[in-house]
């Protein structure tokens, strides 16, 4: 017998659920050629993997990489982890498919989260999954972005579609299925999307198949049972399946609700990432909905008006739960809170708030503290990730010189702190929930378990030592014990370090 690699002396997670056992993992070209006992065979390269457990490559079902994953440190991030797939196109904003002024649009509106376009429109969803393809260390995948779709065919109009506007939006939809996204996205608390009645979204998730509508719901945490009613008379309207992105807020309200969809028959799972704080475009934490963030240029009047003073009065709690995360033009403000800030130019934060805005033409991102931070908040996010429909995902955001620290430590936090630390997984769990079940749910169908055939994003991790090391205060410090990754049979990491290569593929689902 004679292979491209074999990964030697570890022991398997296979992603079915099984206990890790001991076995040796061989790849010929970019596939999986046996796993078992290979004592004898040959190959150009060998891995040791004594001492370490080899599994299949995560999936991060909700990162916002659209525009960052080209950068070798972020790649590096998410390899650091483990994870060899990112789903791009979240929250219903993303670059494609759309007109050269619905690209400058998601750009500028999404440009604290997603980062700026890297092409002027038009794109497609074919344009954008080609310029992935083969052109970087992770795969990726793409869903359709509602906000995107509707803005290309109503621009920043809060009216219902027509009948005609609708069969548009639809044949976007339909469109962009053929081309090879894997789902279609919402991001309702965000513009346009915010517009969207349900019956608007379930005629465009009509086209979907199978594959999943996913969404950011209109209210989370204690107001989480709106948004989740609406996901349900969604999935009624459609039948189409449902994925709930980054589902946070107490347990005791969320994993009813859950339930309850599940009981009643919606074909339901949902990511979480393991931290209480969230990340995410400033304007929308602190702008009243009377303000036209769509269009950037009545905003900005608004703001430079008298017309907000009493809005800005009722935000003194708000506050100091905000870090600047983003601040284009004003770098000396990142990584403090929005009440530091203040303090350093002499107004109140209110003040300094608006004129962030301004400046910054809306682009500022901040990292938001949740007022259920605290041990009760600590133990609903470990209830909730223990559910059995739940995927991971970091929601990771890499703009800004300091982000939330999630985009580069959620995948070594599940593994070292709520599987080796707190038992909230087991080991064969963690790669269910990591990997074969997000696979799954995106229609992956030759990813996430390690079986002759499977293509081979394979992930060797020290279950001793792997662990996050960003934190709030350093959001860029790269996870530890993930040292030898492959992705395509090709090994992207090793030794903790890029090799170069570049084998990601823009992932279509079979």
């Amino acid at each position: 017998m004679a292979f491209d690699v074999i990964i030697t002396g570890g022991r398997v997670l296979d992603g079915t659920g099984a206990p890790p056992y001991r076995a040796d993992l061989a790849i010929t070209a970019d596939r999986v050629a046996a796993v078992g006992r290979l004592d004898g065979a040959e190959a150009r390269q060998v891995v040791d993997a004594a001492g370490r457990l080899v599994a299949p490559g995560f999936v991060d079902c909700h990162a916002h990489g659209d525009a960052a994953v080209f950068d070798p440190a972020v790649q590096l991030a998410a390899l650091r982890q483990g994870v060899t797939t990112f789903v791009l196109g979240q929250d219903g904003l993303s670059f494609a498919p759309g007109s050269a002024e619905t690209v400058a649009y998601a750009s500028r509106y999404f440009a604290a989260v997603n980062g700026p376009a890297l092409a002027e429109g038009p794109l497609t969803v074919a344009g954008l999954l080609g310029s992935y393809d083969r052109a970087v260390a992770l795969n990726t995948a793409y869903l359709l972005p509602h906000g995107t779709i509707r803005y290309d065919v109503l621009g920043p109009s809060s009216a219902a579609p027509n009948p005609d506007e609708l069969r548009r939006m639809v044949s976007q939809v339909e469109r962009g299925l053929e081309e090879g996204a894997a789902g279609l996205s919402s991001g309702l608390e965000y513009l346009p999307g915010r517009y969207a009645s349900a019956a608007e979204l379930a005629a465009l998730c009509r086209p979907l198949g199978g594959l999943p509508y996913v969404t950011h719901m209109r209210a989370y945490g204690e107001r989480a049972g709106t948004g989740m009613a609406e996901v349900g008379e969604i999935a009624a309207l459609s039948g189409a399946a449902v994925h709930v992105s980054h589902l946070h807020g107490p347990a005791d309200v969320l994993l009813p609700l859950v339930d309850s969809a599940l009981d009643g028959g919606v074909d339901l799972t949902f990511d979480t990432y393991p931290y209480l704080r969230g990340n995410t475009i400033l304007a929308m934490v602190v702008l009243p909905p009377s303000v036209p963030g769509a269009e950037v240029d009545r905003a900005l009047e608004m703001l430079e008006s008298e017309d907000l003073s009493a809005w800005w009065e009722g935000l003194g709690d708000t506050w100091p739960r905000l870090t600047i995360s983003h601040a284009p033009g004003l770098a000396w403000a990142e990584g403090l809170t929005m009440v530091e800030a203040a303090k350093r130019e002499g107004v109140e934060p209110a003040e300094f708030c608006r004129r962030l805005l301004i400046s910054t033409r809306l682009e500022a991102g901040c990292v938001t503290a949740r007022p259920d931070e605290g041990p009760e908040g600590e133990e609903s996010v470990r209830r909730v990730l223990r559910h059995p429909v739940h995927t991971g995902g970091s929601d990771g955001i890499y703009v800004g010189r300091h982000p939330h620290p999630r985009g580069f430590g959620a995948f070594a936090r599940f593994l070292g702190v709520h599987v080796r630390e707190l038992g909230d997984w087991t080991w064969e769990q963690a790669a269910v929930h990591l990997a074969s079940h997000p696979a799954r749910r995106f229609g992956l169908a030759d990813r996430g378990l390690l079986r002759a055939g499977f293509a081979a994003d394979v992930v060797v991790f020290d279950p001793a030592v792997v662990a996050d090391v960003s934190t709030y205060d350093d959001p860029r410090a790269l996870a530890v014990g993930v040292d030898d990754v492959f992705v395509s049979g090709v090994q992207v990491l090793a030794g903790g370090a890029l090799t170069g290569k570049t084998p990601g593929r823009a992932l279509k689902p079979r």
